[in-house]
């Protein structure tokens, strides 16, 4: 059984320069922290602060972060703080919030929150995704359709007029570059997901057999969550390997990578603890 886990010294991540970043939630954040008597003992507000390490926040003798960002940077402060002692709480900061809503359910902030101060989160290591090019605490999505990623971010920084000049170049790579397979003899597809579970890396092949399942999935992509495209499950395992003809585009927990045209993948879990309250 999980051990129920109290927050005594918390510290706070968030992104100041973040579209979704709330001030008035920010100090609703800080205002529940003081009346549980667990005051913020520091906050991290990027991009001018840097991600703590465990050496940090051991010295500074922090027990949870509060990490309210998005699904990538939740990524990149659960790496730094691999081997810390304390626990990462996640908080629904950004675009999709996929761990939170894995780890609490999809609730606000205020109420997550509520429970952890109270006492009432679950400490856990989750399964993850490992590869040469970083961890994957969601999904990581390999192949050519992982392009049009690249097209959802520049319409939410951009806007419309400048996404669909680089929508065409998404649409070929998904109609025409090489796809992706996992080895030695597997069917080759646009995209694969890979999902860590605690059986392993479950491998999920994105269907493209028609016009209307790439027009869906580019819908998916642009709404934000690839995973409502057309799928089939094609294996579960502790390792898997891809493949491609070309260097494959990767897509780690909503962070762009490239690894070469064959790369290993495979489950492992967590180096540093998350509270769940779900």
């Amino acid at each position: 059984m999980q051990d129920m886990t109290a927050i005594a010294r918390p510290a706070l991540v968030c992104n100041s320069q973040s579209g979704s970043h709330d001030e008035t939630l920010r100090e609703t954040i800080a205002e529940y922290c003081r009346a549980a008597g667990a005051p913020l003992a520091a906050t991290f507000a990027l991009p001018d602060a840097d991600l703590p390490d465990a050496a940090a926040l051991a010295e500074a003798g922090i027990d949870t972060l509060l990490v309210w960002t998005g699904d990538g940077t939740i990524n990149a402060a659960a790496g730094k703080a691999a081997g810390w002692d304390g626990a990462l709480l996640p908080l629904p900061g950004g675009t999709l919030n996929l761990l939170s809503k894995a780890l609490h359910g999809d609730r606000p902030t205020e109420e997550i929150l509520a429970d952890a101060l109270a006492g009432r989160g679950r400490r856990l290591h989750p399964p993850i995704v490992r590869c040469d090019a970083g961890d994957a605490y969601i999904t990581i999505v390999a192949g050519p359709a992982t392009r049009w990623a690249e097209v959802r971010e520049t319409l939410r920084q951009d806007g419309l007029i400048e996404a669909s000049q680089e929508a065409p170049e998404a649409l070929s790579a998904m109609l025409d570059a090489p796809g992706v397979r996992v080895a030695p003899d597997g069917s080759a597809y646009q995209a694969i997901i890979l999902t860590p579970t605690a059986r392993g890396v479950r491998a999920d092949g994105v269907l493209t057999e028609s016009a209307t399942d790439v027009l869906r999935h580019g819908l998916a992509w642009l709404g934000g969550d690839f995973r409502d495209g057309p799928s089939e499950t094609i294996a579960t395992a502790a390792m898997l390997t891809l493949e491609s003809a070309q260097p494959i585009g990767l897509e780690l927990d909503g962070e762009m990578a490239e690894l070469d045209r064959r790369a290993k993948f495979w489950s492992d879990v967590s180096k540093v603890a998350f509270l769940a309250t779900a």
